[in-house]
């Protein structure tokens, strides 16, 4: 099944990359000829790219609602993530080396925690992969340094109180993976550093954005560089930082109405799955979580095999907990959850994604389910 006015597949993994916006795409064509210079250089050129870059600055602040100087531009949402975790933790060191961080973080989190020098403690979720205020506060101790927690979960689509668990933590600052969340939902209240990650939203892959709150003791990482912003390294992409703000304001004037269409087609294929596919459990948060997406594992089916069967239906999708063919490892989200953690699959929706398109979807699942347990003699 394809979409039928374009002939092409229907895309339903925004959640990994959303297609490029029609914003995105006319800003980033326009700043190639004016944004190519440095933009610390003294000339002419560069001063223009100064200017673009200061404007996209400026706008992503806006739409984010944080000041001009506390927004950064890096090269991948990932590179923000280890950026602002590592500074945060960085500029506290005084204070202690300890890391608090939820079980369900995204492997970023994960990999920059295991990365550096000092102690990593995981806290458990509920089923739901929420962790709550008191988990935080049984885990404090006088060491801690900081606690990341990101805003909504990528897998399953949780959002966390982030302003809970920032009061219950007290002078610990927060670090927040803001990656999922960002253009779909308002920051919420509470965090010192945040990263998000511009293809998410419709902007161009390769530009990460980091957010240093002011006062926050944020300190550089890695080997310092002779840039304009000095948490960055290297020459930023200006075009694409341009055409990422542009997306980001577009996306967010969309997100009231869009996120209302959403969420009816996301409760409706969570409905639907529940009734027409056996053996089904649908996770995350049925109310506190991103509209655009629903993950749901089938019991007796293997999760790659769900997405080839789906793709060859024409249906792209992800699988969240799928044993990847190098480690045959389950999704560290659905074990910290407690919930089944194989034959998994991630729906999440465009901007352009079509009530047609989510039905033919559902009535395509249950077939291609029902095939591959029958293969497995089921």
């Amino acid at each position: 099944m394809t979409d039928a006015s374009s002939g092409a597949p229907t895309y339903l993994d925004s959640a990994s990359s959303e297609p490029l916006h029609p914003a995105a795409r006319a800003v980033l064509l326009a700043a190639l000829d004016q944004g190519y210079a440095d933009p610390r250089r003294l000339h002419g050129p560069a001063r223009s790219a100064r200017l673009l870059l200061d404007n996209a600055r400026e706008v992503t602040a806006q739409a984010l609602g944080v000041r001009a100087d506390e927004v950064s531009f890096v090269g991948s949402g990932t590179d923000a993530v280890h950026r602002g975790l590592l500074g945060l933790l960085a500029g506290r060191a005084r204070s202690g080396s300890r890391l608090l961080h939820s079980a369900v973080e995204h492997s970023s989190v994960l990999h920059a925690a295991a990365w550096r020098t000092g102690e990593a403690a995981s806290l458990p979720v509920d089923r739901h992969g929420r962790l709550t205020a008191d988990t935080v506060r049984a885990a404090l101790t006088p060491d801690v340094a900081a606690l990341a927690v990101q805003s909504a979960n990528h897998e399953v689509g949780t959002v966390q109180p982030v302003a809970e668990i920032a009061a219950a933590a007290g002078d610990v600052p927060v670090f927040m993976d803001a990656c999922a969340s960002a253009g779909r939902l308002p920051l919420p209240d509470g965090w010192a550093v945040a990263a998000a990650s511009a293809h998410k939203w419709g902007g161009p892959a390769g530009v990460g954005v980091l957010l240093v709150r002011k006062g926050a003791r944020w300190r550089n990482p890695f080997p310092a560089d002779d840039r304009v912003d000095e948490r960055a390294a290297g020459f930023e992409n200006v075009p694409s930082a341009l055409a990422a703000a542009a997306a980001l304001q577009a996306v967010v004037a969309e997100q009231e109405e869009r996120s209302v269409r959403e969420a009816a087609l996301i409760a409706k294929v969570r409905k639907t799955v529940a009734a027409s596919v056996p053996d089904v459990e649908i996770v995350g948060d049925p109310d506190e979580r991103l509209p655009h997406l629903v993950t749901f594992s089938c019991l007796y089916v293997d999760g790659e095999a769900l997405v080839h069967g789906l793709d060859r239906r024409g249906f792209g999708v992800a699988s969240g907990s799928a044993c990847t063919a190098s480690t045959l490892a389950p999704s560290h989200v659905l074990e910290a959850m407690g919930v089944l953690t194989h034959g998994n699959v991630r729906v999440s929706l465009t901007r352009d994604t079509a009530e047609a398109q989510v039905d033919a979807f559902l009535a395509a699942l249950p077939d291609v389910v029902r095939a591959i347990r029958a293969e497995a003699g089921l």
